[in-house]
């Protein structure tokens, strides 16, 4: 059977510079596909969709709210020419009911030990609309080694500079931040995957760059110093969400290979100040993650916010205004409030203002986040902190042994140095 299998395209942060890494949600799904079943993957931000190719049934991987309307016209098109669609991932999850008017099936939870039903209900013309797992979670040791060979692994650089894997090594988080959907997505309860699965999944991918991507690593103490500690002799460096903020995790962490980490700046505390310094004390750089636009943002608070992210020498930053996602808090009090005025899926790209904020008019919220990205950046390109940051990994593994001489005249190229 010829499966295909599509990311639909969406658009970046319009301050952003723009990248690719490889998408982790349908390498994770084409882990749980059947034996018999060959999958061809097209990440449309990178490469044309070939619909008039013969296909036996399309599957469409939706992780964020900006690509559902692209995802319903692909799924559309093929739908005329009378082949079979089905959808999955985070943002099907979340717009479910519309999705389902665009498709013959929706997949709804994790696909672990599912999809064997699916392509057997397919194969006898007993599709189901709706595979409702989203309660019924797979036990975590299910979660197999994702399928990275679907990839077109040339795609994914940066100018010619090799851009991280994305693995994960946990699912499920017991915090319930207000703008996430996870909480809907994956429940509140942690659920980290055995420590030597994790650990021979990275070992197995052919690069040393990874992007750690569970929702935080901060969950389990003694989980998160185990998995560390397994890490080191793989000589990996990575990027994570946040990591347990005391001494001995951060330095098991910086000796596991912690390269850099995003890291939410909410506020101007000393905590704050604090927690970004023993990043940089441990040799971890940091990337702030700044949400603009929460009801106890004025003007002034949000400009003082962005003189102190200066203030504490973070490495890079990347400016969001709050997006009222279905099923999160946000979403439930701006709807309840009757504040949100753009259901235009197109708009929740998390640059653009879709509800009235508290304390300003919404083209003033937007031209806030616009003066953020350009006053962070104004000493200092977001291009040349980026190949700061390159150059740091580089270092990293000239010391361990792993680096690759041509990533580093690439990167020089790319970014305009001379050899």
């Amino acid at each position: 059977m010829k499966f295909k299998l599509i990311y639909p395209k969406w658009a970046k942060l319009e301050k952003q510079t723009e990248f690719h890494l490889p998408p982790h949600g349908p390498v994770v799904f084409a882990a749980a596909l059947p034996d018999h079943v060959a999958v061809e993957f097209i990440d449309e931000n990178l490469e044309e969709i070939p619909f008039d190719d013969p296909v036996d049934f399309v599957g469409i991987s939706m992780m964020l709210t900006i690509q559902v309307k692209r995802g319903w016209e692909i799924a559309d098109a093929y739908r005329k020419r009378g082949v079979k669609v089905i959808f999955g991932g985070i943002a099907t999850m979340l717009h479910a009911e519309e999705t389902l008017e665009h498709g013959d099936a929706v997949f709804l939870g994790e696909a672990e030990g599912r999809m064997g039903k699916v392509f057997s209900d397919f194969s006898k013309g007993d599709l189901q609309p709706v595979y409702d797992y989203l309660n019924d979670r797979p036990p975590i040791e299910m979660v197999g080694t994702a399928r990275r060979d679907i990839l077109n692994r040339d795609l994914y650089n940066y100018r010619g500079v090799q851009m991280v894997d994305l693995v994960h090594a946990s699912r499920g988080c017991r915090f319930h931040c207000y703008p996430c959907a996870v909480a809907y997505l994956g429940g509140q309860v942690f659920r980290p995957r055995p420590i030597e699965k994790a650990i021979a999944e990275m070992e197995s991918i052919d690069n040393n760059r990874l992007f750690i991507v569970d929702n935080s690593l901060a969950q389990d103490t003694q989980w998160e110093m185990d998995l560390f500690r397994e890490m080191i002799p793989l000589k990996k460096k990575w990027c994570s969400h946040p990591i347990e903020d005391k001494p001995e995790v951060l330095d098991l962490a910086a000796r596991a290979g912690a390269w850099y980490v995003y890291q939410a700046v909410f506020d101007t505390s000393d905590y704050i100040r604090e927690r970004i310094r023993r990043y940089h004390d441990h040799g971890i750089l940091v990337e702030g993650t700044i949400l603009l636009g929460l009801d106890h943002h004025t003007e002034d608070y949000i400009k003082k916010l962005v003189d102190f992210l200066l203030e504490i020498d973070l490495d890079l930053a990347e400016f969001t205004i709050l997006t009222p996602f279905p099923h999160t808090k946000a979403f439930q009090d701006l709807n309840k409030q009757e504040r949100i005025f753009s259901h235009n899926w197109n708009d929740y790209s998390a640059d653009r203002v879709v509800y009235q904020p508290k304390h300003m008019s919404p083209e003033r919220l937007q031209e806030l986040f616009y003066d953020a990205w350009d006053t962070f950046y104004a000493d200092e390109s977001q291009q040349m902190k980026m190949f700061k940051v390159l150059q740091k990994v580089v270092e990293r593994e000239k010391r361990d042994n792993t680096f690759r001489p041509r990533k580093r005249a690439l990167a020089k190229q790319a970014f305009g140095r001379k050899s």
